[in-house]
């Protein structure tokens, strides 16, 4: 694996951690459409990759469906969840010192914006009619 990609899944680790400790959502939120736009993996890998690094509180058995259907990059799993891992632990602190009215708009500016560009990338897909 060359060294930007494992840089760029260490900072999706990361980053994916920071959200999740700021705002206490499951880092799949994040993930998923990292590992699809940023590193451009397919749709079911990219859900079967985030359930491997979220494995303990999602569960075993869905993994193992992904996996037996080739949908798993374990090495991309294991390097994003040591991101995952300082990440939410750099943002639980940050979170923390944060008045909670703070938060919440900080919460609700991020599902917004994630909303809006995910309507956008969708629509974009749209095949054009004529």
């Amino acid at each position: 694996m060359a060294y930007e990609t494992c840089m760029l899944l260490l900072f999706v680790g990361l980053g994916s951690g920071i959200v999740s400790g700021i705002f206490g959502i499951g880092g799949g939120v994040i993930i998923v459409p990292a590992l699809v736009y940023l590193v451009g993996l397919p749709q079911h890998t990219a859900i079967g990759t985030s359930l491997a690094i979220l494995l303990p509180p999602v569960g075993l058995a869905a993994v193992i469906e992904f996996y037996r259907h080739g949908h798993v990059n374990l090495k991309f799993a294991l390097i994003v969840a040591i991101g995952l891992f300082l990440g939410a632990w750099i943002g639980a602190r940050f979170a923390n010192r944060l008045p909670g009215p703070h938060l919440r708009l900080a919460f609700g500016m991020f599902v917004i914006c994630l909303g809006i560009y995910v309507i956008y990338d969708a629509v974009k897909r749209f095949p054009a009619t004529q």
